[in-house]
């Protein structure tokens, strides 16, 4: 059994001073009353986890999204989060965990067996009976926004298809898609390629695992310690020979660079190196905008009469990356653009969380927040933007309106990628 350690996060404990200023900006906290605050279900609970030899936990911390908000307002830099993970972690490993948890951590081989047949997995997956019967037997919202698999293939069968056209370049940058890229959202894989390119390097898209982030947040350590291993193995090597590994998704960048080190408690060399060398692909793109390596060649993507609205969400994942908003600078600079920028606190789906029946509406009454001022920007919005892709099918299925990761709407301003119709201009 995999022993949740306390060590990285008790030390922060002591500094807690009980202002109850995390508890304010809790959006969790705000609409139930399930959950009693980051205070409380945190650092004050650490009292009954001691000696090494923690006590089963308030149950009440199940309810923590994990979506970081305490440690952004935190005055001390209390390490709320992890706290509240770690002691999930602890319930998981003293009393198991739900068959519905189990299959929602593992991203992976959903999107692998799905692949299979995705037009039939759609079709079984996505229809009033089906969704109703797995919320009866599973405990999976009948409502939430599950992803559909891609018909078109994976970012795989593209790479492969497209192979004899990609960049060959003396610099290489390798690019990780995470699971969603992989199975749901080939199109935003494409469009990293294609911006990846644009700058002159050649884009190596190694074998790789799951980032474990979904078990991390499900309180399966152990299990997601073996998928950490599975990508050290595989992309240590990489960074060691001083390539730089970029990624799409914010939650899966963030796993790899902070999460999954310190949750599992790894220091070793393999899991040192893919931290260091990791980027979320903005993050990139800034450091080669201030490098003056960024092409500036963008097309309009609207006139100054009539600009592309685009409400942008930096998503909590994304802002716990500490780097500021690259993504809202970048977007900013493309003509006819009009960003909007969103001041909420989260959106509320928080991974796997707003997927399970019983906190599906404090997920949507949570994100009422952010659907609200998608809404505020008026009714000409066609499109929106967020960084990461659990957060813009919660922002589609709270407004109505699609979503897009704003490495489309810059690779549409390159007049690489259709950004409607989310797909490459010339393969």
């Amino acid at each position: 059994m995999f022993t949740t350690s306390w060590h990285s996060v008790n030390l922060t404990a002591n500094e807690c001073i009980k202002c109850n200023i995390c508890t304010s900006y809790c959006p969790v906290a705000e609409v139930t009353d399930r959950f009693p605050g980051p205070k409380y279900a945190g650092p004050q609970s650490e009292r009954f986890r001691e000696n090494g030899q923690p006590h089963s936990p308030d149950r009440s911390v199940d309810y923590c999204s994990g979506c970081r908000v305490c440690n952004e307002v935190c005055p001390t830099g209390v390490r709320i989060a992890e706290i509240n993970a770690r002691a999930r972690a602890q319930m998981v490993a003293e009393h198991g965990i739900p068959l519905r948890n189990r299959l929602l951590g593992r991203n992976e081989l959903l999107g692998r067996l799905g692949s299979l047949a995705p037009h039939l997995a759609n079709r079984s997956l996505h229809n009033p009976v089906s969704r109703l019967l797995a919320e009866k037997v599973m405990g999976i919202a009948r409502h939430a926004p599950l992803p559909r698999w891609s018909e078109t293939g994976t970012l795989h069968h593209w790479l492969r298809r497209t192979a004899a056209h990609r960049r060959r370049a003396e610099r290489k940058v390798v690019y990780f898609h995470g699971c969603a890229t992989q199975y749901y959202e080939p199109f935003v894989g494409q469009a990293a390629v294609l911006v990846l390119e644009h700058l002159g390097y050649q884009v190596i898209v190694p074998p790789q695992n799951c980032c474990g982030l979904p078990l991390l947040s499900n309180g399966e350590f152990e299990a997601a310690e073996r998928y950490h291993r599975g990508n050290v193995a595989r992309l240590a090597g990489f960074a060691w020979a001083g390539y730089p590994i970029v990624g799409t998704s914010t939650s899966c960048t963030l796993t790899l660079k902070e999460e999954a080190p310190e949750l599992l408690d790894r220091t070793d060399s393999g899991t040192l190196a893919l931290k260091q060398a990791t980027w979320d692909i903005f993050e990139f793109l800034r450091e080669r905008a201030q490098a003056g390596e960024l092409p500036t060649d963008f097309r309009p993507l609207g006139t100054d009469a009539e600009p592309l609205v685009l409400p942008y969400h930096a998503p909590c994942q994304y802002r716990a990356h500490r780097v500021g908003k690259p993504a809202l600078e970048i977007l900013s600079w493309i003509p006819g653009v009009a960003v909007r920028e969103s001041l909420a606190r989260c959106c509320g789906i928080a991974g796997t969380y707003g997927y399970k029946a019983e906190k599906y509406t404090i997920a949507m009454d949570v994100g009422q927040e952010l659907f609200d001022f998608v809404r505020s920007q008026g009714p000409g919005v066609r499109l929106t933007a967020c960084d990461s892709e659990t957060c813009r099918w919660q922002l589609e299925h709270g407004t109505g309106i699609p979503s897009r990761h704003p490495i489309e709407v810059l690779a549409a301003a390159y007049g690489l990628y259709d950004l409607e119709g989310r797909r490459p201009v010339v393969e």
